[in-house]
Parts: structure tokens; C-alpha cells; sequence
């Protein structure tokens, strides 16, 4: 029987939530390396330059998103979604093992080649079983990612205090029963109906011409905002432990920083249904510099209520990102879902090898200020985004 058009379907929460699980058991192991930061730190004698060298190693495959995407709208892609999670713990669960900078460079490039190739059909999935709540959708789909960086730090900060650095690879196990789990639950997937037509695999220049004004905004949106936000989440674990906070300390504050930004993705999915995807996002974009000018100037009781705020608006405009992308009305939803990637993956390398020679210069607390203040300019670039869209 043929599938109805995907306009036509209702939301299909069993498999919209069993997709957002394999993305929560995938991230809770790629979320390992900035609580361990610190201790690579210590051993290698690194700085804070060579740690966003660390980062940007992990992000090379992304750069292969686009053909992924054109490859993932011809193909079915649940195989990948299934097996990238089993890859990215093993690798993941043991950089602990890692006897020099180069070997642990190396196996985060393979964790970056595993992650690139689950990300790409993951929100494309996610669109077709969402039906015409494709924001809801996508914060189901987020809200599993910023779970797992939220659960990550506190699985590998406990295991690292019970068992020290080499012993990290004791936490793969879990990792391996999650990707059976999603085996049992994802094989039945059936591959998606709407395909674009055979030819050329870049057939179809036109069809991105629409929608150049759209991926404007998008990236000055995201160039702007990805400083603090790397700030945060890269760096923030390094700058607590030089402030004398201990590992577990760092580790809960990164925690508590992605659970805020967990419940942000969840939340700002529904408001974007109903209040518009443009609107929410210009009202994100206004918001966040007051939330991360006051992190960075505040202290005391302030931090953590900051802290929380800022992490809920750095994470709530990644699922309404996800929608207008997967809205934008194309033929091939995975090759345009790489294209954002590609431009994430890229702004966010760019922003942790300037955060990371920012604060080799003059400190991680004035780095993360400037990455503060940055994210106003953010404001002008989301008034590109199409209007018309749920009520905008």
C-alpha cells in the first residue's frame, strides 16, 4: 500500500520518540570530550589553542555533509542510524586509552566521521514521521541530543573518579545494549517515499536558488551566536577547573548548562508551532545577549539562574532551525539538512580555534565576555527568515 504524502500524515510519536532515542544514545558518548578536556590537559601539556585543534579534528567529516545528504536522499538510511551509535561509544569510551595527542586526534576524527553520518538523516526521519508539526518533531529529535550532553558529562565524570582516565572504557557496555535496543526498534523502518527523481545526483542547481535568502540568515545567525555557545559548552569545564572548582564541580555545571538547553529544544519546538518559527526566533535572538552578557558579568547566586537561562536560549532555536530547513519546500531534504550542518559544523570549528587563542591571550573569562557580547549581531540576520511560516 502506497504511503500517504507526508503533508497528508499525523504525528507519529512511537517513531519520532524512537528516533530521538538512538540520537540520545549516539550524543551521550560524542558529549565526552569537553568534561574530559582537563585531564588531556594535565597528561599532554596542552593549550587552550591545541584543545580547539582537538575540537576542530572531530569536526573534519562534517565536511562531507553534503554528499552524505545527496547519498542519504537516494538511499535508505536506517542502517546508519542504527550502527553510527555503536561506533561513536566505541570510540568515544576509549579516548581515555589514548597514549599521545596524535592517537586521540585520530580517534576523534572517527568519532567525527560516525557522527557526521548519523546527523545528516537524522531530522530528514524525523520530518517524515512528524507530519505538519515537523518543530515538534524536532525538538523531540533535540531534546535527545541535549539530554545525552546533559547525562554525558556525569557518565564519564563518574567513571573517570571511580576508575581514573584509562578506565574509561568501561562505560561502553551501555553504549553497545542502546544501539541493540534501537536494532529491535528501528529495523522495521521502511525507506522513505519521496525521492527525487533519477538523474544527475546534483541535479537540480535550481532548487536551492529559492531559498538563498533563507541560508543567509541562517548562517549570520549562527556565526554570531556559536562563540558563546562554544564558550559554554567546550570550554566551560577547563575555565571552572582553573578557577580551582574540581572535576565534579565543572562536570555539573556543564550538566546542569545542557539539561537548560535540553529543555529549551523541547519547549521551543511547540511555541514555534503556534507563534511562528520567524517570530520565535527573532524574540531567541533578542534575548540571548542579555542572558550571556549577565552570565559572563555576574557572580555569586546569579551564576547558576544565568547559567540556565543562557543555556535555554543558546539550544531553543536549533529545532526551528531544523523546521525551516525542512520546510523550505525541496526535493532533497537530506542535502539541504547538510548544507545547515555543513555551515554549523564549520561556524562552530571556527568559533572554538577563536575562543581557544582568545583565551590563550587574554583569558577565558574576557573570551567568554567578547563571545557574549557578539551575539547581538545575531538580531539584524533573523529578520531574513521567511515570513508566512505558523503565523509569522
Amino acid at each position: 500500500m502506497t504511503e500517504p504524502p507526508q503533508t497528508d500524515r499525523e504525528f507519529q510519536t512511537a517513531n519520532v520518540v524512537t528516533i530521538s532515542l538512538a540520537h540520545l544514545s549516539h550524543d551521550v558518548y560524542s558529549s565526552f570530550l569537553a568534561p574530559l578536556l582537563p585531564l588531556f590537559i594535565s597528561r599532554f601539556d596542552l593549550s587552550l589553542s591545541a584543545v580547539a585543534l582537538l575540537d576542530i579534528t572531530r569536526k573534519i567529516p562534517h565536511l562531507f555533509n553534503p554528499i552524505l545528504g545527496l547519498l542519504a536522499d537516494r538511499i535508505c538510511v536506517k542502517w546508519v542510524v542504527i550502527l553510527a551509535p555503536a561506533l561513536t561509544a566505541t570510540i568515544m569510551s576509549l579516548l581515555g586509552l589514548a597514549p599521545s595527542f596524535p592517537v586521540l586526534a585520530g580517534m576523534l576524527l572517527v568519532a567525527g566521521f560516525s557522527a557526521a553520518a548519523f546527523h545528516v538523516p537524522g531530522p530528514v526521519l524525523i520530518k517524515r514521521y512528524s507530519g505538519a508539526n515537523s518543530a515538534r518533531g524536532m525538538s523531540f529529535y533535540m531534546f535527545g541530543g541535549e539530554l545525552a550532553r546533559t547525562l554525558g558529562p556525569l557518565l564519564i565524570t563518574a567513571a573517570v573518579s571511580w576508575w581514573g582516565l584509562s578506565g574509561s572504557y568501561r562505560v561502553l557496555p551501555l553504549g553497545l545494549v542502546a544501539s541493540i535496543l534501537m536494532f529491535c526498534k528501528l529495523r522495521h523502518l521502511r525507506p522513505a517515499a519521496n525521492r527525487p527523481a533519477a538523474g544527475s545526483l546534483f541535479a537540480g542547481r535550481g532548487d536551492w536558488r529559492p531559498h538563498a535568502r533563507l541560508f543567509a540568515g541562517l548562517t549570520g545567525f549562527m556565526v554570531f551566536r556559536m562563540g558563546l555557545k562554544l564558550a559554554l559548552t567546550l570550554y566551560l569545564p577547563t575555565y571552572l577547573a582553573g578557577q580551582g572548582k574540581s572535576l565534579w564541580a565543572a562536570g555539573a555545571a556543564l550538566s546542569l548548562l545542557q539539561l537548560a538547553g535540553a529543555v529549551g529544544t523541547f519547549g521551543a519546538g511547540y511555541v514555534a508551532d503556534h507563534f511562528g518559527h520567524r517570530r520565535s526566533l527573532l524574540v531567541i535572538a533578542a534575548l540571548t545577549p542579555l542572558a550571556g552578557v549577565g552570565l559572563t558579568m555576574s557572580g555569586g547566586v546569579l551564576t547558576i539562574p544565568l547559567l540556565i537561562v543562557a543555556g535555554f536560549l543558546l539550544f531553543a532555536s536549533s529545532p526551528i532551525q531544523l523546521a525551516l530547513v525542512q520546510e523550505a519546500g525541496t526535493s532533497r531534504p537530506a542535502f539541504f539538512n547538510s548544507l545547515l550542518m555543513t555551515v554549523n559544523i564549520v561556524t562552530s570549528a571556527l568559533a572554538a580555534l577563536f575562543i581557544g587563542s582568545l583565551g590563550d591571550q587574554v583569558g577565558l573569562a574576557a573570551a567568554f565576555r567578547i563571545a557574549a557580547g557578539l551575539t547581538v549581531l545575531a538580531v539584524p540576520f533573523a529578520l531574513l527568515f521567511p515570513r508566512g511560516a505558523r503565523g509569522d
